[in-house]
């Protein structure tokens, strides 16, 4: 036990040690700085109740005036009330693009349907959700749920099916084949959804002891409660052929779409800069990072459409490097089942397809309706042939032998949507005057916290990658170069070791700006890849759920930090 502990300890030192490289690997600037943003003027604002609005774009103590906007000049909005997720940024009118971005708006939010006005029909055959902000309340994080309703305004659960490396529960194993990586629990008439709501199970339950041994009341007495889902489905839930095996659930939440245009300005040598500044402390995914080479590593790369490799960045798991071809622009396809000019196939299994083509209900109701697409010659045979084929994956949508549909989302419409997702600003940071907000920075600072939550960070020139539909019509997107930034991530990979955690068990830095005002925007607070963490307290302390969390140091010395230190820590996030 003596020698673990001598081992949190030489952890936490390097914690640091990773700290403050990486606050003066991004401080290019001649300020002088000790490396926690303090400059060495005492007499800068420090006040006590005092409105932030005279101090804003000021030095106040402990932070510069670029601090006051956490998206630069372009990115950044001087709203801090509710919807000040949704507000376009600067760049996005400097280049024209307001209109694009209004009607982009208009597609993330509106419900597309099987057959509507032109822009939101060609919902199905099977899907997740019937509009984008169904997952996004507000434009920002998902809310924690009591059950599994794809319905409920505001659920940004994506439910997660793999077979467990262990055959039990383990966070780590790949994803079942018989249904979508991001599994769908609707499907529009004749069909019937891959997975039947009816059989899912969702429960939400008390961690009675840490796995670390901290206990759940910290030295001065004030106790804190950590809550964990627990997720089942029915075998006979789900309509495929075959029915998947050996399985394990978990969630994952949505998280805010602000700011994303300029994480994907960051340039790739400065993401390897951070790889190569951790890297000597650390354990990094080695699906990512080469240690030996101090390089990427081949998983590291993705293929995009038109052959160009990127650095991927965005997802939890890290699966996408480009956000023209992110988590957004993928979900625009694949989450109401939408086709496109660059997207000719359907979102689905071979397992759904063939049970669809076997269910005599399914083959009865399309026989009963010889307009249907899938109707073919009419026999049973001929209907479930064309119903096999046409609901594959593999199948080209818009050329085969049985009905030839046509692009439902136009080339127009997905360039405006891409200008509405990247051309949305962060919201201007709050009370950088008040003094416990710059105690709070300073403890966040001291205990590690920066180590994997980096501050600051500058975009290059943004010459940012295209699809298709954007390249082919010569449209362009708002961009964000040579921007100071701080979004507060590290824009790599952490394990946290958390009971029933997230699949894979790596999960990128969650960017801290803004998240404050989550509760005037989305009407909820809810944390971390499932929303179990309830506030910041619960999502800090879940750090620490284990002595293998890549943040169990920092998170024991914010534990053991005095409550007036806690709730400054807190506050400082909340502002940021």
């Amino acid at each position: 036990m003596a020698t673990k502990h001598l081992y949190d300890k030489t952890k936490y030192l390097i914690l640091c040690g990773i700290a403050a490289l990486t606050l003066s690997a991004c401080h290019d600037d001649d300020d002088k700085d000790d490396g926690k943003g303090q400059t060495d003027n005492d007499e800068l604002a420090s006040t006590t109740g005092m409105d932030d609005y005279r101090y804003v774009g000021k030095d106040t103590k402990g932070f510069k005036a670029e601090e006051w906007y956490p998206g630069g000049e372009l990115g950044t909005t001087n709203s801090t009330i509710a919807h000040s997720y949704e507000v376009e940024t600067e760049a996005v009118n400097r280049a024209d693009l307001f209109t694009a971005f209004k009607k982009g708006e208009l597609l993330f939010e509106h419900d597309f349907t099987v057959t509507s006005t032109a822009d939101f029909n060609g919902l199905g055959p099977a899907y997740v959700r019937t509009s984008c902000i169904d997952c996004h309340p507000g434009y920002g994080h998902g809310k924690r749920t009591m059950s599994y309703n794809a319905d409920f305004m505001g659920n940004g659960y994506l439910l997660v099916i793999y077979h467990p490396v262990d055959g039990a529960n383990s966070d780590d194993g790949p994803y079942i084949s018989e249904v979508t990586g991001m599994p769908q629990t609707r499907a529009i008439y004749p069909f019937l959804p891959p997975v039947d709501e009816r059989g899912i199970h969702l429960s939400w339950e008390k961690v009675t002891a840490m796995e670390s041994g901290l206990p759940l009341q910290f030295p001065d007495g004030e106790p804190y409660e950590l809550i964990y889902p627990e997720l089942s489905i029915d075998i006979d839930a789900f309509n495929t052929n075959p029915k998947p095996t050996n399985l394990a659930f978990r969630l994952e939440s949505t998280i805010g779409l602000y700011g994303t245009g300029l994480l994907d300005a960051i340039p790739e040598d400065s993401l390897k800069k951070q790889y190569q500044a951790e890297a000597p402390y650390v354990e990094l995914n080695p699906n990512f990072w080469d240690k030996a080479a101090n390089d990427w590593a081949p998983g590291a790369w993705y293929t995009l459409a038109d052959g160009t490799k990127r650095i991927k960045r965005f997802t939890y798991a890290m699966t996408r490097a480009s956000l023209q071809d992110g988590a957004g622009a993928n979900a625009m396809w694949n989450i109401p089942n939408v086709s496109r000019s660059d997207r000719p196939y359907l979102y689905t299994t071979t397992a759904w397809a063939t049970a669809m083509s076997e269910n005599p209900e399914v083959i009865a109701r399309i026989k009963a309706d010889p307009t249907s697409p899938y109707y073919n010659d009419g026999t049973d045979e001929g209907i479930a042939e064309a119903v096999k084929v046409l609901l594959d994956p593999k199948t080209n949508q818009f050329d085969n032998a049985y009905h030839n549909f046509k692009p439902e989302m136009t080339d127009l419409n997905f360039w405006q949507f891409m200008v509405w997702h990247r051309g949305l600003a962060v919201p201007r940071a709050r009370d950088l005057n008040d003094a416990e907000v710059q105690r709070g920075k300073e403890v966040f600072m001291q205990i590690g916290c920066a180590s994997c939550h980096r501050p600051r960070w500058e975009t290059g020139n943004d010459d940012y990658w295209a699809p298709s539909p954007i390249v082919a019509n010569n449209l362009s997107l708002p961009t964000y170069p040579k921007q100071v930034i701080y979004p507060y991530t590290d824009m790599l990979q952490h394990r946290l070791y958390m009971k029933n955690g997230i699949h894979g068990s790596w999960c990128r830095t969650t960017p801290l700006w803004g998240r404050g005002l989550s509760g005037v925007n989305t009407g909820a607070e809810d944390r971390l890849h499932d929303c179990r963490a309830r506030n910041e307290i619960e999502a800090i302390m879940w750090h620490a759920y284990s002595q293998k969390s890549d943040a169990y140091e920092s998170t024991v010395r914010f534990y053991n930090l005095p409550k007036a230190d806690r709730d400054a820590v807190v506050k400082f996030i909340r502002s940021i």
